[in-house]
């Protein structure tokens, strides 16, 4: 048996792949599109990939299959493979076709594979089975005793997913040294010898555990229709009731359809698309249309979202449509119709502060604080908690730091400035970046433009009168923070402003900051990208993945522009005037964790992630004092739930609330530092201090690869988190010296590099 799967350069998150599999053919077909009506209909919530073995589907019925999910994964068995096999019956068909779904085994694109036999309907939540992580799970047989599986669902993890397994089953039905009649399940169970994960029956609900037509239990999630009799066949005498069970997914698409989008509760925005997108091709009801621009809303995909909703006539009192097109027609920077229905949305009080706080930011955008003023403090009138609003309204009153300099001798700053409470990370690093240039990061010498604010004509006049433009650093490659149709990125620039830009421009220490299963809106962005590069005197992006990834996107001629710029954080010991290490250090353990797309960083393995991290604390905790650094506000959601769910408190530093200098010696202080977020590695390292980074995005897996540290990293998806995190972490606390000299010399190569870029940038500018 092989090892489970550690992160590979192609996989650097180390997230689970997940599929569920079955075999069909045509006899078989009527069931199998039923099962995927069912479980589209008990668990919207969940969309993965779904791979459809088969030797001789028609085109047809592929197409049937295709219309019922959006992300089928088709592949044709190799069907002479079995041939060899030892058969009860060799000449039956159905017999043959049986040991198909042996071919499960030999896929290897996922970590947790789930088998459904297709004469099984789905009737609840399989979420248990998509948490799971160890072994082979099934159903012990009815019959058989608890020794014996039935193959009808198995939750497969990658450890059976083996050229080693596979040789095992080969071996087996070659012999028939397995129970002939039972086929595949013979196979396996010669195989396993009893040694399977054993599951609720009510994930395999066979048939005859309802003979003399008794109820289908409500707490059944699987209803397995073994035997020769199937539902769409005609049905057995003595099982009404479980064929009512089926028939009740036995839907047309149009019904289907409208089933699904009639149901209440979060439903997976994939699913929304695909079955959506059709219902409400020619109009359709608006509340249809709604949940199906929403669901493109959250894919990125705000233009489709527009163009949905605007298929509709919205009544006047339907705030909550016209709050979503304004919503949408804000993302794609079409400002004047998404104040029109925002502003008809704040006739819902229930909803109007909110509706005011994006009014108030469009004005902003468009640099007229005066009238986002007056929207932020409506929609304070309206609910004086609504944090938006309150931000806005203080972004507007307090303004920023006015210009004190000569503006031909001051360089324009294009960066995020954080508001109050913001994220600790990007509060530090508009001023890291400003002191790459020297020691005045100040208004005398540099003139601040927000990332997010539209550059207009008279945002163009006032760059062009500086000396040149910076723009950075932080992840501003990024399509959902602020998205806009000018850039598809965080700046809100479009391209005949950025073309009349005349003065040398240096993009610093940027990232390429898509998640695992992310995108931009390609061409928009790809536009914007290779205009900039092309008009940047230098190009530099903070680890050398998103070199990779922003040069991939570029034609030939301006790929050997991007270079690489270490985020300045990594190197604040070199960069920070009368910098001292401490002499000596709290005996304290800083975490850090992120909640910020929390299902694109966590998948199914939240709660998993959550055990893991209690055993940790345990462990660490006996040796240290551990605390946890909060950068924003939403990050001490971790604290909420260890407290609850495993009675553990920690002490929080609210980071969100310190200055930039609190930060960076908070973080020089402590011995060792666990983050989630990048800057929760890259500040503390930046510091001299040992880092462990939680890896849920692949930017964390590409600073440590810069710094040739992978090891100082582990998935928070990893099956044995716990164990790993604290054995690490123990192992750097008792050789602490050592480890902070490590980091020291690892910090020395970044600042070799970010000194030569400067040296560089100094005859630019």
């Amino acid at each position: 048996m092989t090892s489970p799967r550690h992160a590979t350069p192609s996989n650097l998150t180390g997230k689970r792949r997940i599929a569920f599999a079955s075999y069909v053919d045509e006899n078989y077909l009527p069931g199998f599109l039923t099962l995927l009506r069912s479980l589209a209909l008990t668990n919207p919530g969940i969309c993965e990939d779904f791979v459809v073995l088969y030797d001789d589907l028609l085109p047809a019925s592929v197409t049937a299959i295709r219309r019922l999910h959006p992300r089928i994964k088709l592949r044709q068995v190799n069907a002479s493979h079995y041939d060899e096999f030892v058969k009860g019956n060799p000449d039956n068909y159905l017999v043959r076709k049986a040991y198909f779904i042996l071919d499960v085994f030999r896929i290897r694109d996922y970590d947790t594979i789930i088998t459904l036999d297709t004469d099984m309907v789905v009737l609840g939540d399989l979420s248990e089975l998509l948490q799971m992580r160890r072994g082979l799970g099934a159903v012990p047989q009815f019959f058989q005793g608890q020794d014996k599986l039935n193959s009808g669902l198995l939750v497969i993890q990658k450890e059976y997913l083996s050229d080693e397994f596979c040789a095992q089953i080969d071996a087996t039905g070659r012999s028939g040294e397995y129970e002939l009649d039972k086929h595949d399940q013979g196979i396996l169970n010669a195989l396993l010898q009893g040694s399977f994960i054993s599951l609720d029956s009510r994930y395999n609900y066979v048939k005859r555990r309802l003979a003399g037509d008794l109820p289908v239990p409500d707490d059944v999630a699987i209803l397995h229709f073994t035997g020769r009799h199937k539902p769409w066949n005609g049905g057995e005498l003595g099982y009404s009731q479980a064929e009512a069970a089926w028939r009740a997914y036995d839907l047309s698409d149009a019904d289907f359809a409208t089933k699904f989008l009639a149901q209440s509760g979060p439903k997976h925005p994939e699913l929304l698309m695909h079955f959506g997108r059709r219902m409400i091709k020619h109009g359709g009801e608006l509340r249809a249309a709604q949940q199906v621009a929403s669901a493109y809303m959250d894919k990125g995909g705000y233009h489709e979202a527009v163009d949905i909703l605007s298929r509709s006539v919205i009544p006047a009192k339907e705030t909550g449509a016209h709050a979503l097109l304004g919503s949408a027609l804000m993302s794609v920077s079409r400002y004047d119709e998404a104040e029109a229905h925002l502003l008809l949305a704040s006739a819902d009080a229930a909803n109007s502060a909110k509706v005011f706080s994006q009014v108030s930011q469009i004005a902003w955008i468009r640099n007229d604080d005066a009238k986002a003023n007056r929207y932020a403090l409506q929609g304070l009138t309206t609910n004086p908690t609504d944090r938006m609003s309150r931000i806005m309204y203080k972004r507007t009153v307090e303004g920023g730091a006015g210009d004190t300099g000569i503006p031909s001798e001051q360089l324009a700053h294009v960066a995020f400035y954080m508001d109050g409470q913001g994220n600790a990370g990007d509060k530090v690093l508009p001023e890291s970046v400003r002191m790459c240039f020297g020691p005045d990061t100040g208004p005398r010498r540099w003139h601040s433009v927000h990332v997010h604010r539209l550059v207009d004509e008279k945002a163009l006049e006032q760059i062009n009168s500086r000396r040149g433009l910076v723009i950075g650093g932080g992840g501003l490659f990024i399509p959902d923070t602020s998205p806009n149709g000018n850039s598809a990125w965080q700046w809100n620039v479009p391209d005949d402003m950025l073309k009349r830009i005349n003065v040398p421009i240096a993009v610093f220490a940027v990232g390429y900051n898509a998640f695992d299963g992310q995108s931009y809106t390609r061409s928009r962005f790809t536009e914007s990208l290779r205009l900039l590069v092309s008009r940047s005197a230098f190009f530099g992006l903070r680890n050398h993945g998103s070199v990779e990834k922003v040069r991939a996107l570029l034609p030939a001629e301006l790929r050997d522009k991007v270079l690489f710029q270490p985020c300045p954080t990594t190197v604040a010991r070199q960069l920070t005037p009368g910098w001292q290490d401490p002499v000596r250090r709290d005996e304290t353990v800083l975490i850090n964790c992120a909640y910020d797309r929390a299902g694109l960083r966590f998948g199914h393995d939240y709660g998993h992630f959550l055990k893991e991290m209690a055993t940790a604390i345990r462990a660490i905790g006996k040796h240290t004092d551990v605390r946890y650094a909060a950068h924003a506000v939403t990050d001490e959601k971790f604290v909420f739930d260890l407290r609850r769910e495993y009675g553990i408190s920690l002490q929080v530093e609210p980071m969100y609330d310190y200055s930039n200098e609190q930060i960076r010696a908070s973080y020089a202080r402590t011995k060792l530092v666990i983050g989630m977020r990048g800057h929760a590695g890259m500040i503390p390292f930046g510091c001299g201090t040992p880092i462990i980074s939680l890896i849920s995005h692949p930017k964390m897996a590409y600073f440590l690869s810069d710094i040739g540290r992978p090891e100082w990293g582990v998935s928070v998806h990893d099956v044995n988190l716990g164990a790993v995190l604290s054995e690490r972490a123990l192992g750097i606390l008792g050789n602490h010296a050592a480890t902070v000299a490590d980091v020291h010399q690892r910090q020395q190569d970044l600042w070799a590099v970010t000194r030569q870029n400067a040296a560089i940038l100094s005859g630019t500018f």
